[in-house]
């Protein structure tokens, strides 16, 4: 019995841990979106420009984010 409750111990402290890093992986994805949304309002205006370097910058950009 007493094996048990230690079992039983274990994995609630083990849940609770991953609670805690269930949140901060949601205020790590939340910050990440703020700045994706930061980016995206300095980057879209600067498109409508003809300005080629810009436009390649934009166009990775979009390649390689979410």
């Amino acid at each position: 019995m007493t094996g048990l409750l230690d079992e039983l111990n274990r994995l609630r402290a083990r849940v609770a841990e991953l609670e805690v890093e269930v949140q901060e992986t949601r205020r790590l994805h939340q910050r990440l979106a703020e700045l994706t949304d930061v980016v995206t309002e300095v980057l879209v205006p600067a498109a409508d420009r003809e300005d080629e370097k810009i436009k390649k910058i934009l166009a990775s950009y979009n390649r390689e984010s979410f």
